[in-house]
């Protein structure tokens, strides 16, 4: 699980994530998204890779990479059971708490 964290830590990488929720992306289209170097997101991409909340699979010259919601969903279920927290099969999460009006 601390790969997974170590993954998760960096908002490059997160951006990453966000991205792959929308649909799976070559590498080159990812990049594009980031002013960082080639060796810069390869390294992100390893991280994510080790960490395994991402796919890659060659076509060709091409790499495209796919989010394993899986992984994560898992990751976070682990991290709040550390602390208690449970999650109901089919619960919606609570709502934010309302604003409270400040009388005089």
């Amino acid at each position: 699980m601390s790969t997974v964290f170590k993954a998760l830590s960096d908002p490059t990488r997160r951006k990453v994530l966000e991205l792959l929720r929308q649909r799976p992306m070559s590498a080159g289209e990812i990049a594009a998204h980031f002013d960082v170097s080639k060796p810069t997101m390869s390294a992100h991409f390893a991280v994510l890779r080790e960490a395994d909340l991402v796919a890659s699979e060659k076509q060709g010259k091409t790499v495209i990479y796919q989010i394993k919601m899986s992984v994560l969903e898992d990751a976070l279920l682990g991290f709040a059971s550390m602390f208690g927290w449970e999650l109901k099969e089919g619960a919606s999460p609570p709502p934010p708490p309302a604003d409270k009006e400040v009388t005089e």
